[in-house]
């Protein structure tokens, strides 16, 4: 039990987040269209890989988070200029979540914007926490 209640007081904060970032990911799309979906869609896409590489790696300071979740965003970007993605998108509504279909430049700031709004929501939350312990 008591292994139980470590697990969840390290990664539950992480498990909440992506799944908040997976319900506010599809709440853009189901109300909103355009440019602005796509911006919003493209940041929550960084944060949700932020929260996941908590639940893998917990003691990850935020800003290396940040770093790594940005960068394989933008992997994921730059794998776009191959067209494999937007071949795999054809045949798979997954693929076309995971890795996208064309590459856009403008993405690339917005993976950027959604990492340091994860890192900076993940500081804020954790001196909340220290304040609320002390």
């Amino acid at each position: 039990m008591e292994d139980l209640r470590g697990w969840w007081a390290v990664r539950g904060p992480a498990a909440v987040a992506a799944g908040l970032t997976v319900a506010a990911g599809l709440g853009v799309r189901a109300v909103a269209g355009g440019d602005a979906a796509k911006a919003a869609g493209d940041a929550l896409y960084t944060v949700l890989l932020y929260a996941l590489a908590l639940l893998v790696t917990p003691r990850l300071r935020p800003w290396t988070a940040a770093a790594w979740a940005a960068g394989l965003s933008w992997a994921v970007e730059l794998f776009q200029l191959t067209g494999v993605p937007d071949g795999l998108a054809r045949h798979s509504a997954l693929a076309r979540l995971v890795l996208g279909s064309a590459f856009n430049p403008p993405d690339l700031l917005w993976y950027l914007a959604g990492a340091a709004a994860a890192a900076l929501t993940h500081l804020g939350a954790s001196a909340a926490r220290r304040r609320l312990l002390t």
